[in-house]
């Protein structure tokens, strides 16, 4: 198992270095010139420059992917200066020269519009991300489930044809589509019946009654972006069912005179939720990728919405950060979900 976790550890260094590397240079193809978006079209060159110099865009690309690189990195060298010791906390290990071999926590740098540190933008914009993708796949799984139970318990029936179609409907229509036809429909036209606000945030700021909770704005976009897999946890829930239902053990049980619903609550839907199991597992970090555009749409505050407004402003540190951040959080649920899955199933082994 140790062997196991630290291949799929180098295999997600990898797949990180990758997503620097491929984003890193997407970037750069963007028109536009972060330097004139943050001095302003009227500044003089002088001042350009100094922009440019001070957050190290005067480089070449080469010079300027592998400062990053370097800045990512938990072991770096650097010349030790009061300005480098404040900018990157390091702890010192040994020096050469005028060179010092340092450790450190990996340095997302600053904001180029507001100036502010990256890895502070993630963790103030996190929980909104977060609180939707959880809400979004509780109510996936849930109900996932439960139709799936039902498809495969009433197969070939109305209540299997009817919640088959709406899934492969789920499937098949595009988030943001679905996210500006619910905000439309439940947030505008049936609002006085829903209560329910096109757009908004987890917390709101009232003038009067300052910071407030706001849940019921969570509830369109959790809806929309947990509609996909919902869909899938259905058809992977039947379909698993149906493998297990066929099963002798299931037919031992069902001799035995054992009662109908511990029959499929204890030996039939706990044998067949080894794929949903996966299937939610990597589902959860895709909907905190995924919900970049639902929380455009819904003006939902979080990492999607901070990195979409960061594209917009040319601002590279968040986006690349906002980006790295989410591939880390696939590769360490997959690694977990791996893991997981060799420990629910005693069949598998990980050699």
């Amino acid at each position: 198992m140790v062997k196991f976790l630290l291949r799929r550890l180098m295999y997600g260094l990898l797949v990180l270095m990758g997503v620097v590397i491929v984003v890193f240079f997407l970037f750069q193809a963007l028109p536009g010139d972060p330097v004139a978006m943050m001095a302003g079209q009227r500044t003089d060159a002088i001042t350009r420059e100094a922009i440019a110099k001070d957050f190290g865009l005067n480089a070449s690309l080469p010079v300027q992917l592998w400062h990053y690189v370097r800045d990512l990195s938990p072991v770096a060298v650097y010349e030790d200066t009061p300005e480098n010791q404040e900018k990157y906390g390091y702890a010192r290990l040994f020096s050469m020269g005028d060179h010092t071999f340092t450790v450190k926590a990996p340095y997302l740098r600053r904001s180029f519009q507001t100036n502010k540190r990256v890895d502070e933008i993630i963790l103030e914009n996190l929980p909104g991300t977060l609180v939707l993708a959880l809400a979004a796949m509780l109510f996936a799984t849930v109900c996932g489930i439960a139709f799936g139970m039902i498809t495969a318990l009433k197969q070939n029936t109305f209540w299997d044809h009817s919640l088959i179609g709406l899934s492969v409907i789920g499937i098949s229509a595009p988030s943001f589509v679905a996210a500006i036809l619910i905000s439309i429909i439940f947030g505008y036209y049936l609002s006085d019946y829903t209560g329910l606000n096109m757009t908004g945030s987890l917390w709101v700021t009232d003038p009067i009654y300052g910071r407030q909770l706001m849940l019921q704005n969570l509830i369109l976009p959790a809806f929309t972006l947990g509609i996909r897999p919902l869909a899938i946890i259905t058809q992977l829930t039947r379909s698993s069912m149906l493998d297990v239902l066929s099963q002798d053990y299931i037919r031992t049980a069902k001799a035995k005179g054992l009662r109908f619903w511990k029959v499929i609550l204890k030996h039939a839907l706990k044998n067949a939720l080894n794929p949903v199991i996966t299937a939610v597992s990597g589902w959860l970090a895709s909907l905190m990728a995924g919900a970049f555009f639902i929380e455009y749409i819904f003006n939902w505050k979080g990492l999607g919405w901070e990195t979409i407004h960061a594209v917009e402003t040319l601002d590279f540190p968040v986006v690349m950060g906002t980006t790295l951040f989410v591939a880390l959080i696939f590769i360490v649920i997959n690694i977990v979900v791996d893991a997981l899955y060799a420990v629910l199933d005693p069949r598998i082994r990980l050699n």
